[in-house]
């Protein structure tokens, strides 16, 4: 098959690597650098400099691949996920942008195509495993928590990762969407703090983010949902100093004759700082809670940083769950049309098994234990 990748980062190459052991890959980003360390990782990749922000083009650029797969950043993911379709190629997206991807599914369907998103770890698996269980059980409750953070805590902030500081920062001023007893709430950002306690990592603080997303749309039955992101403590407090200071602001300040946003100011001042090194050693850590009054089913994931292949446990985490969704498509095991969010994939029992066999196989386990309580 001929794969195309839309994005080079530090997902994207690891997504390009696993791909190419058995497929043609071919690998697109403007960054001349992104590409030239994939270049130095796997020679079997190909790799196109491209603007991939002109999606005027797609048709041209995409017109002799078989899937796409899409990992740019976040604030350009739903126009070029719009663009992808329009081209008429089936595609996984795991650009988590902040729009509402079902509103893509009339025009999926209209060009017969197949667009799985948001289909990483978080989110990704939550939604898959949500969506299994939601097909065999009545749920009332859904709760994942989850956190990707470098082993060595380095001060001030206590985090690195993958992805685009931007990205990050904006999780931590958009406010959080939950679902309490059936209906729709939203609570700032960073609140509802708590210590928790997880084997190999010790306490870490869990805070409100807007990541439920599709499942708000999706799973309107289940009456109590929420998503916590996971940090060392203390990260919560640095935040909300940084937010109350003025510097995530997206509204533009006069420096020297300049206008400068706050919010763009500190992601370019943090990207260093918070940028993972490609052979830091870091964790992921997830755990997914769903059940009712008489059931609990929890499934717990830890996964660090591959020494042997030099692949972090987010891009491992994050990216073998999309490959495993492309090979899935491949396979022909799911050949509906339109945009489906993952719960709407792990419905799927054949779906459901072969991901997160693909995932075991590659050294990322998700344990699962189930609590009942006793009838009275």
């Amino acid at each position: 098959m001929q794969i195309a990748i839309l994005g080079a980062g530090m997902v994207g190459r690891a997504m390009a690597i696993d791909l190419a052991a058995a497929h043609s890959v071919t690998s697109f980003d403007l960054s001349e650098k992104s590409l030239d360390i994939l270049r130095q990782k796997n020679k079997e990749v190909k790799t196109i400099h491209a603007d991939l922000s002109d999606h005027t083009g797609y048709s041209s650029l995409l017109k002799d691949f078989d899937y796409v797969i899409s990992a740019v950043p976040g604030f350009m993911g739903y126009r070029t996920l719009e663009a992808v379709i329009r081209a008429g190629k089936d595609v996984v997206d795991i650009s988590f942008f902040p729009e509402n991807a079902l509103e893509l599914d009339a025009l999926a369907k209209e060009n017969g195509v197949t667009a799985i998103v948001d289909c990483g770890v978080a989110p990704g698996m939550g939604n898959l495993i949500l969506g299994y269980y939601n097909e065999r059980m009545t749920l009332t409750d859904f709760e994942c928590l989850v956190g990707g953070l470098p082993k060595k805590r380095v001060y001030p902030f206590g985090y690195k990762a993958p992805f685009s500081p931007i990205d990050v920062l904006e999780e931590y001023t958009r406010p959080a969407r939950y679902v309490e007893n059936g209906h729709i709430v939203t609570k700032p950002a960073l609140s509802d703090a708590e210590l928790i306690d997880f084997d190999k990592v010790g306490t870490l603080e869990s805070f409100n983010t807007d990541g439920l997303r599709s499942i708000l749309f999706t799973m309107r039955h289940i009456p109590n949902m929420k998503e916590k992101t996971l940090r060392y403590p203390g990260h919560i407090d640095l935040m909300k100093g940084l937010i109350k200071a003025g510097f995530l602001n997206n509204s533009p300040v006069n420096v020297k004759g300049h206008a400068v946003t706050p919010m763009e100011f500190t992601s370019a001042l943090l990207f260093d700082q918070w940028k993972l090194g490609e052979t830091e050693e870091e964790f992921t850590l997830m755990r997914i809670k769903l059940g009712n009054a008489e059931t609990t089913i929890q499934y717990d994931l830890y996964d660090e940083f591959d020494a042997a292949t030099q692949t972090s446990s987010m891009s491992r985490t994050t990216g073998y769950t999309c490959t495993a969704a492309l090979h899935m498509l491949m396979a022909g095991l799911f050949k509906s049309k339109g945009v489906f969010p993952p719960e709407l994939v792990g419905n799927n029992e054949t779906c459901f098994r072969f991901i997160l066999d693909y995932l075991a196989r590659r050294g990322i386990h998700y344990h699962k234990t189930e609590t009942r309580k006793p009838v009275n």
